[in-house]
């Protein structure tokens, strides 16, 4: 079974296109339009300068590899604001005792608010009492 760098490398040199070790904006494009999407010309270029560690203004594997990861820390951090939402109360863009043990009753788990003000405790890094939504990011990742 490959490795994960392995698998890398191979996605890496399916889009290298010419062999010659590095992954230029056209390329990127080119390989995006054979899975079925549209990259224009201008996001090609913006992805490659954004993950371009080198400044040569092509991809190297690592380059690539920070490329794809960072989609999927993306990715994350999306699904950790759709649960966050869930957990706040009202909107008010922190998870409150009150909201957390609202949440986690419906999770069929009962506890005191006190509980959750010691729940929330252990994660809330500025010691207001409530967690927002980095503190939260923090806790889950």
């Amino acid at each position: 079974m490959m490795n994960k760098w392995e698998q890398f490398e191979r996605v890496f040199n399916h889009f290298d296109e010419n062999g010659d070790g590095k992954i230029s904006p056209s390329e990127l494009q080119q390989c995006v339009r054979k899975m079925g999407g549209e990259l224009s010309v201008t996001d090609a270029e913006a992805a490659v300068e954004f993950s371009d560690l080198d400044g040569d203004g092509s991809l190297g594997l690592e380059d690539f590899v920070k490329l794809v990861e960072g989609g999927e820390e993306e990715e994350k951090v999306k699904d950790l604001k759709e649960a966050f939402k869930m957990y706040e109360m009202e909107e008010s863009g922190c998870i409150t005792p009150k909201s957390l043990k609202r949440m986690l009753s419906r999770l069929g788990e009962s506890k005191t608010i006190d509980e959750c003000r010691i729940m929330i405790s252990w994660f809330d890094l500025n010691g207001d009492g409530v967690l927002s939504f980095d503190e939260f990011k923090a806790m889950m990742l």
